[in-house]
């Protein structure tokens, strides 16, 4: 091949590419294994650079994925948010995402793609795990704790995908969403609202998807009249990768990337990313051809002005040095991954076997038993980028599971098989692992998930599924198993909720993980050893069939099981659900409610019945009775976890804005309605048999955008 010459070579180079200056840097450290040293100085040579030679003198702005911890090589890689959802803790995630900016900082990174609030519709959409929750409550409360922790250190969030993006048809990526407009404002809308108004977030990125035949990216209503007017956001708005052009390529919008630049501007749609694949030539020509208002490019450029200068960007030289050491995978990062890790971990079943008391021969056998990369989501360093590069280690101390145990049962003997692939069907490996299962005492079998990217995975972005059984012949590989007679623990390392029913009748015990990090391994076998007493609670609820689905508890009385269908879409595990090794009782609600404009008051005793302390996870639940429109039989309203030492007690009292009773009426309004409300505290969200019964009064109360969205719990003695 000929060397590139004259103003096409120049154009080609970093420095050809920076000449006047540039918006954006893409992934300097996410991109490929490098040191972060070495890429940091390289970065501050190159922004030196940029001040010195440009014409405007105006320093670059860096943004990285950073969903389960900075993308790059060397850094601490945490569990994925449907893990942050199972620990219902979003003071640990707001602490993990302080550090997570932290790092950001010290390497000259400005801004994070994260954290992701599409609320899960459908769990066959590949991206269900880097969701938090099937609740958009919880992923309001989880997802703006993430928000405040890495703009405290100085480091702007992007929420993302703003908005419909779970909500996409038969769960498949880039799907047309069909949700209706009361669906979007009540379901999908929420979590980004408390990011903005609560949040003070600084980014949103638009959903790549369709509602009701307009992109998203084209579409001002979102982008412009309900972000930015009404709710008041001031920030930049991003394009998810390649989503102007797409205007043109996918959805056919646009005749060509000029039409598609003048949309997604006039929508509102400020910084295109990753490439100027149609704000660089192909919008230079609408304006100078009349087709584009200048004025559009005006505002976009002022916008990213503005956040270089709320960055600190503008006038800065970068005459400091660049880190020449810097610990990415700090004592700090993995107390919080373990905590996080230990605090996620759903036991789902259980039939005495755990924890498990000083097995001799234990036999750990399944395709995820031994493999690093089952601990970790598809937006990974590890999974997104690592795996393209042969000849590189992972840069962080990571176990596998079999490792785990090894660690955790110092005294035990232990025997390994795959038994078969993630997802083939070759059962050559079966005869072996059932050899090695009937000569041990107990068998932990690792099943589950690997992340992956477009098809090279079986979750994760462009890895979607038409069934949620186990992928491959992994159920197959179980029941050889299981038919040994020997006590079998499942543990589940996956991105998403699977139909499991048959293990959950069948097996010793059944352990669910949500692809746990870099401690993972370590927290999985504490809860096993009982070293660690189990409190991660479903964040979704775990399907009973592939045909239920899309299910969500948020149903009303017709979206479960009733006499006017002969089939059932209960689940086998309800939202919140999860068991621990000692037992929690939750005295009678008591509620003081006034009117339909006043916060109510609810107060419950939570007792550790059992002998041995633990975490209880309080989620509070309200159904209103009667509505002018159709309510879903329960709807988390509140939630709190709390750590009890066996024996005691202690009484929680939430205090609940009218604003998580509302929802919005006929006439687009967001309200409470007066009349009858039933309300339990649970662990999940299954209705009490006695709820407190409320006859809320006054009139129909109108929830302004500025009234409180958060349920505020306090702890007494």
């Amino acid at each position: 091949m000929a060397p590139l010459q004259g103003e096409f070579a120049e154009a080609n180079t970093f420095a050809g590419a920076t000449k006047n200056g540039l918006g954006h840097v893409t992934r300097v450290y996410g991109t490929r294994p490098i040191d972060p040293v070495e890429r940091a100085a390289w970065l501050w040579n190159e922004q030196r650079r940029v001040v010195r030679e440009t014409r405007l003198g105006i320093p670059m702005l860096v943004h990285e994925e950073c969903l389960t911890g900075l993308s790059a090589w060397k850094a601490a890689t945490f569990p994925t948010p449907l893990s942050w959802g199972a620990s219902f803790d979003p003071d640990l995630v707001e602490e993990m995402a302080g550090l997570i900016g932290k790092s950001m900082r010290q390497l000259g990174i400005h801004q994070g793609l994260s954290p992701v609030l599409d609320v899960v519709r459908d769990p066959r959409w590949g991206r269900t795990e880097e969701c938090i929750s099937e609740d958009p409550y919880q992923v309001a409360t989880t997802a703006t704790a993430y928000v405040k922790g890495l703009q405290a250190e100085g480091v702007h969030a992007t929420l993302k995908h703003f908005v419909g993006y779970s909500a996409s048809q038969s769960g498949r990526n880039f799907g047309p969403v069909h949700a209706g407009p009361r669906e979007i404002a009540d379901v999908l809308l929420p979590p980004f609202e408390m990011a903005v108004i609560e949040g003070g977030v600084r980014s949103v990125m638009h959903a790549y998807t369709e509602i009701d035949g307009v992109p998203v990216a084209a579409n001002p209503a979102y982008l412009t009249d309900l972000l930015r007017e009404q709710w008041g956001f001031d920030g930049t708005v991003v394009a998810d990768y390649f989503g102007v052009a797409f205007l043109e390529k996918l959805h056919n919008i646009a005749a060509d990337l000029t039409e598609a630049a003048k949309l997604a501007l006039e929508a509102g749609l400020d910084i295109e990313l990753p490439t100027g694949d149609a704000y660089l030539a192909p919008l230079a020509k609408g304006v100078r051809e009349g087709v584009i208002d200048e004025a559009l490019v005006d505002r976009a450029v002022l916008r990213a002005l503005e956040q270089k200068a709320e960055l600190g960007l503008l006038g800065n030289t970068f005459e400091d040095e660049p880190p020449t050491e810097i610990d990415l995978d700090s004592p700090a990062h993995r107390d919080v991954a373990r905590r996080l890790a230990e605090e996620s971990v759903v036991l789902l079943s259980n039939d005495g076997v755990l924890p498990l008391r000083n097995p001799a021969k234990i036999s750990v056998i399944g395709p995820n038993a031994d493999r690093l990369s089952a601990m970790f989501g598809c937006y990974s360093f590890v999974n997104h980028v690592l795996s393209l590069h042969d000849g590189y280690d992972t840069g962080i101390d990571v176990p596998t599971m079999r490792e785990g145990l090894v660690r955790e049962f110092e005294n035990a003997e232990f025997a390994t098989a795959r038994g078969c692939n993630i997802d083939d069907q070759d059962r050559s490996g079966f005869d072996e692992a059932v050899a090695t299962a009937a000569g041990s005492d107990v068998t932990v079998l690792v099943l589950g998930d690997q992340a992956g990217l477009f098809g090279r995975g079986t979750v994760g972005e462009g890895c979607d599924r038409d069934s949620l059984e186990l992928p491959g012949v992994q159920r197959e590989l179980a029941e050889a198993v299981l038919a040994t007679g020997k006590p079998v623990v499942i543990v589940l390392l996956t991105g998403r909720p699977y139909v499991v029913g048959w293990a959950l009748e069948r097996a010793a015990a059944v352990v669910q993980s949500f692809f746990p990090g870099e401690e993972g391994a370590s927290a999985v076998a504490g809860v096993l050893s009982g070293r660690v007493n189990p409190s991660g609670r479903l964040p979704v609820s775990l399907p009973r069939s592939t045909g239920a689905q899309p299910y969500t508890y948020l149903h009303p009385s017709l979206g479960g099981d009733n006499s006017v269908t002969n089939l059932s879409s209960k689940p086998d595990r309800e939202f919140g659900f999860g068991l621990s090794y000692t037992t929690f009782e939750h005295s009678t609600l008591s509620v003081h409610a006034e009117d339909t404009s006043s916060p109510l008051v609810l107060t419950v005793r939570v007792t550790n019945t059992g002998e041995r302390d633990g975490d209880e996870v309080v989620q509070l639940y309200a159904r209103d009775l009667v509505g002018s429109l159709t309510r879903p039989v329960a709807q988390l309203i509140g939630y709190a976890r709390v750590s009890l030492a066996a024996g005691a007690s202690t009484e929680l009292t939430f205090t609940v804005p009218p604003s998580r009773l509302s929802f919005t009426n006929r006439a687009m309004n967001r309200v409470v309605e007066p009349g009858a409300f039933e309300f339990w505290t649970g662990t999940c969200a299954v209705p009490a048999q006695v709820p407190a019964e409320v006859n809320l009064t006054g009139d129909v109360h109108t929830v302004e955008l500025g009234d409180p969205r958060t349920t505020h719990i306090t702890m007494g003695s």
